[in-house]
């Protein structure tokens, strides 16, 4: 049996703030740590019947960026539930708000930038 191992490293500052966040993965490509400004992470117990959760982001994510990572990834969140249960109305559900979501965001950054 093959073992990969992710590791993930948070800088934080005196307030316990996230400052930086890196991150390895021994299955990847890359022989250096990668920087990233925010991760979500999630687990499944199913002993529990619960989702266990960590959502972190650095002081210097941006908003746009902000709206931008949660598109992404509730579009990826859809893709894998496409593979995983083949309920495509579901997915199609799910994609269109994603994309309201994001289209929403876009027309209040606008609003605020006038």
């Amino acid at each position: 049996m093959h073992t990969s191992t992710i590791t993930i490293d948070i800088e934080l500052d005196e307030n316990k703030v996230p400052q930086q966040i890196n991150w390895l993965a021994s299955d990847s490509s890359a022989d250096m740590k990668q920087a990233a400004k925010s991760m979500m992470v999630a687990f499944w117990d199913g002993a529990d019947k619960a989702a266990l959760r960590i959502d972190l982001w650095t002081k210097d994510m941006m908003v746009d960026e902000m709206a931008d990572f949660y598109y992404q990834t509730m579009m990826g969140m859809a893709d894998t539930y496409l593979r995983a249960t083949q309920q495509k109305e579901l997915v199609d559900d799910m994609k269109t708000f994603a994309k309201d979501f994001y289209k929403k965001f876009r027309e209040t950054q606008l609003k605020e930038n006038k």
